[in-house]
């Protein structure tokens, strides 16, 4: 069985007197996507900065093995986590190529000069990226500015990638472009925990699946098992899923 890179032991996280998420037990192994489904104001979002450190929390965060006393971003980037945020936060007025340069900066910071090789393995993920390496972030598509964020995560060349809501704003055929690469980043050592409103593309994409509501997990199982239980599909498919089931 391969190793478990990220566990979460009863976490949870409070705004002042509100509990967003309560008691959750997740994991993460090597080579798994991973991703969290629900509606909004279930707590995923929540979930996921807590487990880079972005937000304080009670509970446990495990990553290889070692649980992290005190989890903060430097701390998880310097255990190869890697944080692609729902608004992508990338530098407007910079270009693709420095946006990408300032991804890989934890890495200089410790001595590796090795970020033109980097760039050139996020360049051969996304050859659209290495067309537009002069262009300013801010022109870029909607998708073309997701496919930059994944770019500049990669250039610190995680293990684990959290990734939130990739879908976010970009039409069908992106979203569908965005998570094959996704799908494939397990192929470059990469697992994934993927935070995701769109259910139907999560699952298909994802090896296990855990479904948070009111900020606990209330199902979790093989992705695949997820997308055929009627549960699922009842709440968060719709109709067209479920005849199409029916139909196979």
């Amino acid at each position: 069985m391969s190793e478990v890179l990220l566990q979460l032991k009863g976490l949870s996280v409070s705004y002042g007197p509100v509990e967003a998420v309560h008691q959750v037990d997740l994991e993460v192994r090597s080579g798994e996507i991973v991703t969290v489904i629900g509606p909004n104001g279930a707590g995923k979002t929540t979930l996921l900065s807590a487990a880079m450190g972005l937000l304080p929390s009670r509970g446990e965060i495990h990553l290889e093995g070692r649980r992290i006393a005190r989890p903060g971003v430097e701390v998880m980037v310097a255990h190869g986590v890697g944080l692609v945020p729902e608004k992508r936060e990338l530098f407007g007025e910079m270009s693709v190529e420095d946006n990408l340069l300032l991804g890989g900066f934890s890495r200089w910071r410790r001595g590796l000069r090795d970020q033109v090789q980097r760039m050139d393995e996020v360049f051969a993920i996304f050859p659209r990226l290495k067309e537009r390496r002069a262009q300013m972030s801010s022109t870029l598509s909607g998708g073309e500015r997701q496919m930059l964020a994944i770019g500049r995560a990669l250039m610190a060349r995680p293990r684990l990638l959290l990734l939130d809501e990739p879908s976010l704003g970009l039409a069908p055929l992106i979203v569908r472009e965005v998570l094959q690469v996704v799908a494939g980043l397990r192929d470059l050592g990469v697992s994934v925990l993927l935070v995701e409103q769109n259910a139907r593309a999560a699952l298909k994409v994802a090896d296990r699946a855990y479904v948070l509501e009111m900020g606990a997990v209330a199902l979790s199982g093989s992705a695949k098992a997820l997308l055929n239980d009627r549960r699922i599909i009842d709440t968060y498919l719709g109709m067209g899923h479920s005849a199409q089931a029916a139909a196979a």
